[in-house]
């Protein structure tokens, strides 16, 4: 086969597609107008986020064998159409599951401990112990909302923490035998009841800013989120209202609703900056699952996946 990677990938995969005699071109710098133009020459493309394959895109080259997606975000490739032409879907969310998982117990732990700032203020010779007192998570309850494969990945790493792990998804159920250390439960009771509430969710129509104003209204006082799946999960105006009001003790951000700074509205740019300035607001960009583990890890599924037939079936839901 001839194949486009688009996008920066562990080397191993175009070594081991071209010891099998595939064509491989890896553009890391191609745009999607370009992809749209030289499409239909190939008969596979290995995305991430930049490029859209939705129906206008696979139109171009409805006779393609795959579509395979580095990471586990689905909406930019339009699946039903996709499959509807034959072309086998392809992502590999249980890539960088344990590294999500890790990475918000480590957000978490900097924010409960007040770590930054103590990094901070010891580096430049501040001895302020009682300033610096943390919280623990022994004792806490924290909500899961989506219990895919980075949810559940949590959910195991927080079980030796001494926590109650309340956890909802709308659509799965199948992790309750793996995950005997949960309580399932509904978005309710996880919103009354818990301390700290993870996101593990899809970018779809429903979950669309599904925290705002309202959602924030109905949590616990002083509860902490984390958000290390989809930007546009949380409403952020209502995010900043709930940190000036003492609704929300703190957050943990991977993922923004904008990541493109170049492309800030003046707006954004207040917005995000008034987001910053919050020292309860701990944040990175968007590496929660981008480790070197991880990297690895993708390549090879990738890999094994576009060998042996694999699609991944069609979502519940409609992104």
């Amino acid at each position: 086969m001839k194949i486009l990677i688009t996008d920066y990938v562990h080397p191993s995969l175009i070594s081991r597609l071209e010891n099998d005699g595939h064509e491989v071109d890896y553009n890391r710098a191609i745009t999607l107008t370009q992809v749209k133009d030289v499409l239909h020459s190939y008969n596979g493309i290995v995305i991430n986020s930049k490029i859209r394959m939705d129906k206008e895109a696979i139109t171009l080259n409805p006779n393609l064998d795959f579509i395979a997606r580095l990471g586990s975000g689905m909406e930019i490739v339009d699946i039903p159409y996709a499959q509807q032409n034959g072309i086998r879907v392809i992502n590999t969310p249980d890539g960088n599951a344990s590294s999500v998982g890790e990475h918000a117990i480590g957000m978490l732990l900097m924010l409960a401990d007040n770590l930054r700032k103590g990094d901070k203020e010891v580096k430049a010779f501040k001895w302020n112990r009682e300033e610096n007192r943390g919280w623990e998570l022994k004792g806490k309850t924290i909500g899961i909302i989506g219990v895919g494969h980075t949810g559940s990945q949590l959910a195991q790493k927080l079980s030796g923490f001494g926590m109650k792990i309340l956890v909802y998804d709308k659509y799965n159920n199948d992790f309750l035998q793996s995950l005997p250390m949960v309580e399932e439960s509904d978005l309710e009771t996880i919103k009354k009841e818990s301390d700290i509430i993870s996101f593990h969710l899809p970018l779809t129509r429903e979950i669309m800013h599904l925290c705002d104003d309202g959602f924030i209204s109905e949590c616990k006082n002083g509860v902490v989120l984390i958000n290390t799946s989809r930007g546009k999960v949380i409403h952020t105006p209502s995010l900043i209202d709930g940190l000036n009001s003492g609704k929300i003790r703190g957050a943990c951000l991977d993922v923004f609703e904008n990541e493109k700074v170049a492309t800030f509205s003046e707006e954004e740019k207040v917005m995000y900056a008034q987001l910053n300035e919050f020292p309860q607001v701990i944040v990175s960009p968007h590496v929660a699952g981008w480790t070197h583990e991880s990297l690895k890890r993708i390549a090879d599924l990738i890999y094994e996946r576009i060998n042996n037939g694999y699609t991944m079936k069609l979502p519940p839901y409609t992104y």
